[in-house]
């Protein structure tokens, strides 16, 4: 066997044996290839951008990704050609044409391509058809195809693409066609609001100052002699704003007459609803050469709005004095701020948006509506989790110009969409710089290890770990937030594995105790500087492992309402369910010949979420009762109560998972889960498991209950015991009126779906969010 080197050279003879094992060490290392290096390792030399040297005879081509798109970095592939723009056949196109296309693009590589005008049908000639590319040539012009112009396609097969997110280091835009540089997409390394002022430049987030562009790895200032409000709007936007506004404009003068600015060599045309600067024009290229006055003009400079959660100075004497209005639109089921499931409010109850054809545009304009930025992207599908409730809207066509979402067209018929299509959006968000002060140590790969804290300690910022007294999964869904890992799939009150860094084993936070909403650990209850931390630091110290999806179990309102009724029970059918204390204090004082009465119901939990519900306890731990014959997986799996109207609790019972399995599941969906035999207990995503009406412990004990008028609740995971991605739907309500003889259930609904006014007609618990503590 005869190696040769890159440069075709044979190299020395190596027996097979010795191949082979070369083979497995490269097999074996690129399994850790997504962990990335250690801190203090240095980074691989990045690719740097070189301009393509392109023979005379080269047609000069431009491309653009344009249509339906849910991200910047995507859409519909456009050639500008002979002074016209036209698109690409999908016809033999393949992941190395679109390479060679994102490349071209000034993206690193290529992610996925559709065919089938998957982003709408383009306009003008088809350029390319039956393009043969290798992913090596320098534009796609140098690809084999049946050459330029020539195509039996239709625009119903106009090919799309998805490229990375990140830019080519050093990529620059360079301009072949500079007559008609005007309809060009801007195409940069990087843009950024840099604050200039001293009163701005310790604000977090920065929202004033220079826009700069990074131009051949350098930064540069752009002309404002071409500048409108509309580019603000869409800077602004980028940065995670939802709007901009005046500035004092002599201030910056004075500034730039000390120090010369370098200017790019583009102005920027927007029209102010696009969601990210790359969908813009760029403006006539500008006569002058870099560091000269502009023509008189001035740097662009940008003062934005931050949205009222990300305000630096909020008022809170403000919001104390008046009530805030109820909003039209949430999100619901993200792991970070600014993503989630998009719901709307309609006639006082929340319902989702079917994803037909949702862009990039509607969800920005639900974006800024929530106090945000631009969207990131639009996301269809359910990816972000299944709602519940009606689909308001479907169809929906904003404009970006919009208030509200609810603004916006759309089709009032929804039939045919599901709740498989619920539209979701990742908005930008400002950035506040949490994640600098928190850091996982010691852990197998990114997603896990020993939480440390940068904190402020006798004048100077130190490393520290935090106390894990009381450390539970709220505490750990905030450090995953912050991060921007996900959820938090465990919580860790010993580390002792995760040997983290060694300076940083004392305890600086303790008395940590969170919501699960905050967007920092600081934000949440601890002790400040007056530490308390009987177990100490180091092997003892708080710990997570997240994970980019979760489940979410959520109730069927409808099965309790239907399957409610009452039975009088004789005592001595019921001795197991005592044992688990599943009847009322009382019946300890019942003979065996007495009766108890009974509400009982059937609950029909689903699992909605991205993930698998599975018990926190692994089977070793699992506890056999003897009575009833079977193991728990989880000791209190849900909670039932019965409240006056007052919400004074009066009755109550529990259920244990008795066996935690699919039941049903929806269509094209298996079934993983089955107790017999002492198999794996979980419910499946698009599964639900059945609690019949008619097993023990499903059932409040009643027989001391007087008649009257009652509000019913059901609460799942009460004890947050497993994460999931939305907790405020574990709860689930009902009016419930008892005459003596017969009983009735109806008004059933789960935590969240209504409005806040009708919900607050139902006393007792508001919501599941973290309401024992």
């Amino acid at each position: 066997m005869s190696l040769r080197s890159d440069k075709g050279v044979p190299t020395k003879m190596l027996p097979p044996w010795c191949v082979v094992l070369v083979l497995l060490l490269d097999l074996t290392l690129a399994q850790y290839e997504h962990l990335g290096y250690p801190p203090g390792y240095p980074d691989p030399e990045q690719e740097q951008y070189s301009a393509p040297q392109l023979r005379p005879e080269t047609p000069r081509i431009q491309l653009r990704l344009s249509g339906d798109k849910r991200k910047h970095n995507e859409g519909r592939v456009e050639v500008y050609y002979n002074n016209e723009w036209g698109t690409v056949c999908d016809d033999d196109f393949n992941s190395h044409s679109a390479q060679v296309v994102c490349r071209e693009l000034g993206y690193l590589e290529a992610v996925s391509w559709a065919p089938a005008s998957k982003y709408g049908k383009g306009t003008g000639p088809i350029w390319f058809d039956n393009l043969h590319c290798t992913g090596k040539e320098k534009t796609l012009a140098l690809c084999p195809s049946n050459g330029i112009g020539v195509s039996d396609c239709k625009h119903t097969e106009d090919v799309g693409v998805v490229c990375s997110d990140k830019r080519i280091p050093g990529f620059r835009f360079i301009n072949t066609l500079p007559n008609h540089v005007e309809n060009m997409d801007i195409q940069v390394e990087d843009v950024r609001i840099r604050a200039i002022l001293s009163s701005y430049r310790k604000r977090i987030p920065v929202t004033e100052g220079y826009v700069e562009v990074k131009d051949g790895g350098k930064w540069k200032q752009i002309c404002n002699a071409e500048w409108s409000p509309l580019n603000a709007r869409v800077i602004c936007g980028m940065f995670g704003f939802p709007g901009e506004r005046k500035y004092n404009a002599r201030v910056y003068k004075m500034f730039a007459r000390r120090r010369k600015p370098s200017y790019w060599d583009y102005a920027v045309n927007c029209t102010g609803n696009e969601a990210h600067l790359s969908s813009c024009k760029l403006g006539q290229v500008s006569p002058l050469k870099s560091n000269v006055t502009c023509g008189g003009g001035l740097p662009v400079v940008v003062s934005c709005v931050p949205g009222r959660d990300f305000a630096p100075t909020p008022m809170a004497g403000f919001r104390k004095a008046f009530r805030q209005e109820q909003p039209l639109v949430r999100l619901r089921g993200g792991a970070i701020v600014g993503e989630g499931r998009v719901e709307i409010l309609k006639n006082g109850e929340w319902g989702t948006i079917c994803d037909d054809h949702w862009s990039l545009m509607s969800a920005t304009v639900v974006c800024r509506e929530l106090g945000l930025g631009t969207a990131k992207e639009a996301l269809s599908g359910g990816r972000l989790g299944q709602g519940m409730g009606p689909v308001h809207m479907n169809e929906v066509e904003c404009s970006g110009f919009e208030k509200s979402i609810t603004e916006c067209l759309f089709n009032k018929e929804s039939a045919g969409c599901s709740h498989e299509e619920d539209a979701a959006v990742r908005c930008n968000v400002p950035a506040m710089g949490f994640q600098q002060s928190l850091r996982l140590n010691g852990g197998r790969n990114p997603f896990e290890g020993r939480v440390e804290v940068l904190m402020e300690r006798n004048g100077s910022l130190v490393w520290g770990t935090v106390c894990s007294e009381g450390w539970s999964t709220m505490e750990a869904m905030v450090v995953c937030r912050t991060l921007g890992l996900g959820f938090a799939s465990n919580a860790f009150q010993e580390t002792w594995y995760w040997p983290g860094d060694v300076s940083a084993d004392s305890v600086v936070m303790s008395g940590v105790r969170c919501s699960g909403t905050e967007m920092s650990l600081n934000h949440c209850l601890h002790h400040g500087t007056h530490l308390s931390c009987s177990k100490g630091g180091g092997r003892n110290a708080a710990g997570v492992s997240c994970s980019e999806t979760a489940p979410d179990l959520v109730l069927n309102p409808q099965a309790v309402e239907q399957t409610t009724y009452m039975e009088d029970r004789p005592m001595f059918m019921m001795q197991c369910a005592q044992e688990e204390g599943c009847l009322s204090s009382s019946s300890s004082l019942t003979p065996a010949t007495s009766y108890r009465r009974l509400l009982r119901f059937s609950s029909q939990i689903h699992n909605n979420g991205q993930s698998d519900f599975r018990p926190k306890a692994g089977r070793n731990s699992w506890v056999w009762h003897d009575c009833h014959r079977h193991y728990h997986s989880m000791e209190v799996f849900t909670l039932y109560d019965l409240f006056t109207l007052n919400g004074t609790k009066v009755a109550e019972g529990h259920k244990a998972s008795f066996c935690l399995e699919d039941s049903e599941c929806d269509e094209g969906i298996e079934k993983r889960y089955e107790c017999a035999n002492f198999g794996e207990q979980g419910i499946t995503v698009g599964c639900w498991d059945t609690y019949r009406h008619d097993i023990d412990c499903q059932w409040i004990d009643i027989t001391d209950i007087k008649p009257g008028d009652y509000i019913f609740q059901i609460v799942i995971n009460p004890n947050y015991e497993v994460p999931e991605s939305d907790y405020s739907n574990n709860i689930m309500k009902c009016r419930c009126r008892y005459d003596g003889h017969r009983v009735w259930m109806y008004g059933c609904h789960n935590g969240g779906s209504l409005s806040t006014e009708t919900e607050e007609t139902f006393p007792g618990l508001l919501n599941n969010q973290v309401t024992h503590r």
